[in-house]
């Protein structure tokens, strides 16, 4: 089934942020290859994107000065532009009409799906190759195969974590790149273009946002652990009866309603909020990947809904257990209050 939307108008948030993007350029010339790539056809923009290899690969000095050396300082600069880049795609799309079309997951959901989502996915999963031939991907718009079973190194990729609201034009989706090493989440970049907003982080090397072209800043969470003084990071659209039930019974003292999965967790690297909690299985693990060392870099944690840690690379794409992220202070109190309501529900491990 296909519907097209035909939408001209854009938010002042969305406007801004198309001057952000016009702003933005890595003294490479990056960017300007790319944006101004974007009207030709596909074949034409793969020459183009081979063309700039040399500038995917280099090294950004002031990225040097600002995040300390990591054994994965390449992979990181790597994902970071890539991360850019593919926003700039996604925003060409969301400031034209675009067609919305729906597909069968992996799981076999039925999910919408843009012409952005694809063109993300191609750029950012055909460099990789290129950078890291040697390493398995799993992303969300590429047919998974087993082959990435094999392999000690995957990347973990949403071209768009957010497309509802990309096809809503509320401008909360994110490009999100997570590096999986032996099934623990290593490194990790989200980039929100529409409000120019990049979190990334790698193993023990902090958690960084670059927001609208300022310089990085180091991202620490709040040590908040008493629910009635906590900010609750939620979804804008899977508020479940359930979900109503947990607010009702810990009772936070305010909530933010976001669309991706990354800019909730983000918001709690920020300390605009304390916890984000998703009950059902619907998450897949390229939606946790990326965030998951943003936050434990910023000093929080993510589990599952029993307290076990995330793992990545299984046969299994979806976080079958749901998702409990907090800034690490309160997540035992989280757990444990957690326990009888998933009692309730008749949730076990599965």
């Amino acid at each position: 089934m296909i519907f097209r939307h035909d939408v001209f108008e854009t938010s002042a948030i969305a406007r801004r942020s198309f001057e952000h993007r016009a702003r933005f350029d890595d003294g490479l010339g990056f960017h300007r290859k790319f944006s101004e790539d974007y009207t030709r056809p596909i074949e034409r923009q793969a020459r183009a994107l081979r063309s700039i290899k040399s500038d995917v690969l280099a090294c950004s000095q002031s990225a040097k000065k600002r995040v300390p050396e990591s054994i994965y300082q390449r992979e990181i600069e790597v994902a970071t532009k890539l991360a850019r880049v593919a926003g700039s795609i996604l925003l060409t799309h969301y400031y034209s009409p675009f067609l919305v079309e729906q597909k069968v997951n992996a799981l076999d959901e039925l999910e919408e799906v843009t012409a952005a989502d694809r063109e993300a996915n191609e750029l950012i999963v055909g460099r990789l190759r290129e950078e890291f031939p040697d390493d398995g991907i799993l992303a969300e718009e590429s047919a998974d195969t087993e082959r990435r079973l094999s392999k000690d190194r995957v990347w973990l990729i949403d071209p768009m974590d957010g497309t509802k609201n990309f096809i809503a034009r509320d401008g909360d989706f994110a490009v999100q790149i997570g590096l999986a090493v032996r099934g623990e989440s290593v490194a990790g970049v989200v980039y929100q273009p529409v409000r120019d907003v990049l979190y990334r982080a790698v193993r023990g090397g902090g958690a960084w946002i670059e927001a609208a072209g300022e310089p990085a800043t180091q991202m620490l969470v709040s040590t908040r652990t008493e629910p009635g003084e906590m900010v609750l990071a939620s979804s804008r659209s899977h508020r479940s009866p359930r979900m109503e039930r947990v607010v009702e019974a810990f009772r936070f003292k305010d909530e933010l309603r976001r669309g991706s999965v990354g800019v909730k967790i983000g918001l709690i690297a920020e300390q605009r909020a304390d916890l984000y909690l998703h009950l059902s299985p619907s998450t897949k693990q390229w939606d946790t990947c990326a965030p998951e060392i943003i936050l434990a870099e910023a000093g929080g944690r993510s589990t599952d809904l029993f307290g076990q840690p995330l793992r990545y690379n299984g046969i299994r794409i979806d976080n079958r257990n749901g998702i409990v992220a907090t800034n690490g202070a309160a997540h035992e109190m989280v757990i444990e209050k957690l326990k009888p309501l998933l009692k309730e529900f008749g949730r076990v491990p599965a």
